[in-house]
C-alpha cells in the first residue's frame, strides 16, 4: 500500500509541478497575479501551514485535531502549487521531526495533501460560479471548501485502510468513525482558513488566487435587456510588492510556532483516537524511525532542558526550514517556466 500510494504521490507531485510552472512564472497583467507575486507567498504559505499543524485543538472529549492545509494552499497560491506546499511541509516533518513515517510519505501526501487540494478547489470553483462575486461569496466559498475537504481526506483514509488494512474491523465502522470526528474537524479547518484566507483579501486581494475576477462586470441596459458591458482595456499595473503580507505572515508563523504551540491539545488526533476506538491499531508495532536521531525529532531540541523552549525553538526552526525551502523550490520552478518561456520567443 506504501509503494503504491508513493508512486500516486510521485505522479501527483510531478504533474503538479508542470501546472505550478503556469501558476508561478506569469506576469502581472489584468487577472494575471504575477510569479514574482506568487512564489514568495507559496513558501510562505507552506510555512503557515507547518505553524498551525502544530497547534492541535480540542474537538470533542479525548480528540483533538489539526489544520489539513490543502484548501487553505489551494486557495491562496492555486492547486498545483497547492499540493507542492502539502508536500514540502509533510517532508519537512518526515526528514526533520521523526513526525510520520518516511515509507507513510507517499500515503500523507495522497491523502493529506493530494486529495483535499482537489476537493477543495473543485467545490469553490463551484461555489464562486453561484455565489455573488464579492468578497462575502470567497468567503463562503472558502468555508464550505474547507469543510468538505476535511471528511473527503478521512474517506481516503478509509479507501487506504479497506486495502492494506491489518485488522478484521468492518470497514463501514472505520468510514462511519472517521467521518464523524473528521467532520468535526473540518469545522475547525474551515474556520481557520477562512480567517486567514478573509486576512489577506482585506489588505491584498490581489494576492489570493481564488479571488481573481472578485469584481462583477459592468451590466448595460441595451434595449431594455442587461447586458456585459465589454472591459475596457487595462495597462499592466505597476508591480506592488506583497513585502508586508509576507513579513506580517512570517511573524505570524513563527508566534504559532515557537509560542502558541505550547498550549495546544494534548489529546490524540482523530485518526488517533479512531484507531484506538475501534482497534485498527491493534497490530500496530513499534519501531524506530529512520530519522529518530534527528536534534528536532518530536519537536524538541536536543539539550534544551526546558519544554516550552524546546517546543518553541523546534517550532521556529520548522518554520524558517519550510519557508527557505518551500520559498527556493518555488522559485526554482518559477525560473525554470520563466526559461522555457523566454527560449520559445521568436
Amino acid at each position: 500500500m506504501s509503494a503504491a500510494a508513493g508512486v500516486v504521490a510521485a505522479a501527483a507531485v510531478a504533474v503538479s509541478l508542470r501546472g505550478a510552472r503556469k501558476e508561478l512564472g506569469g506576469t502581472p497583467q489584468a487577472g494575471d497575479l504575477g510569479g514574482e507575486r506568487i512564489a514568495p507567498l507559496a513558501g510562505l504559505v507552506a510555512a503557515f501551514v507547518f505553524a498551525v499543524q502544530m497547534l492541535n485543538f480540542p474537538v470533542a472529549a479525548g480528540t483533538s485535531g489539526h489544520l489539513l492545509g490543502g484548501a487553505l494552499a489551494a486557495i491562496l497560491v492555486g492547486p498545483w502549487t497547492g499540493v507542492l506546499c502539502i508536500a514540502v511541509v509533510l517532508l519537512m516533518q518526515g526528514v526533520l521531526f521523526a513526525d510520520g513515517g518516511l515509507t507513510a510519505l507517499g500515503v500523507n501526501i495522497t491523502v493529506m495533501g493530494v486529495v483535499t487540494v482537489v476537493t477543495a478547489h473543485l467545490l469553490f470553483r463551484g461555489l464562486r460560479l453561484v455565489l455573488p462575486r464579492n468578497r462575502g461569496g470567497v468567503t463562503a466559498a472558502t468555508f464550505v471548501a474547507a469543510l468538505v475537504s476535511v471528511p473527503a481526506s478521512a474517506a481516503a483514509f478509509t479507501l487506504v485502510y479497506a486495502v492494506g488494512g491489518t485488522t478484521e474491523v468492518p470497514i463501514g465502522k472505520v468510514l462511519t468513525a472517521m467521518l464523524g470526528v473528521h467532520v468535526l474537524i473540518g469545522v475547525g479547518e474551515a474556520v481557520i482558513t477562512m480567517l486567514t484566507v478573509g486576512a489577506v483579501l482585506a489588505v491584498r486581494p490581489d494576492l489570493v488566487y481564488g479571488a481573481r475576477g472578485l469584481t462583477a462586470p459592468l451590466k448595460l441596459r441595451v434595449d431594455g435587456e442587461l447586458v456585459d458591458a465589454a472591459p475596457a482595456p487595462v495597462a499592466a499595473p505597476a508591480a506592488k510588492s506583497p513585502k508586508k503580507v509576507w513579513i506580517g505572515g512570517v511573524v505570524t508563523a513563527l508566534v504559532l510556532a515557537g509560542v502558541v504551540s505550547f498550549y495546544a491539545s494534548a489529546s490524540p488526533d482523530g485518526l488517533e483516537k479512531v484507531a484506538a476506538d475501534q482497534g485498527i491499531d491493534a497490530k500496530a508495532e513499534e519501531y524506530e524511525h529512520a530519522t529518530a536521531d534527528s536534534p528536532l525529532a518530536d519537536y524538541g531540541v536536543r539539550g534544551v532542558d526546558s519544554a516550552r523552549l524546546s517546543g518553541g525553538l523546534a517550532g521556529v526552526i520548522g518554520v524558517g526550514a519550510t519557508l527557505a525551502v518551500g520559498t527556493g523550490a518555488f522559485w526554482a520552478v518559477r525560473r525554470r517556466r520563466t526559461g522555457d518561456t523566454t527560449g520559445a520567443r521568436v
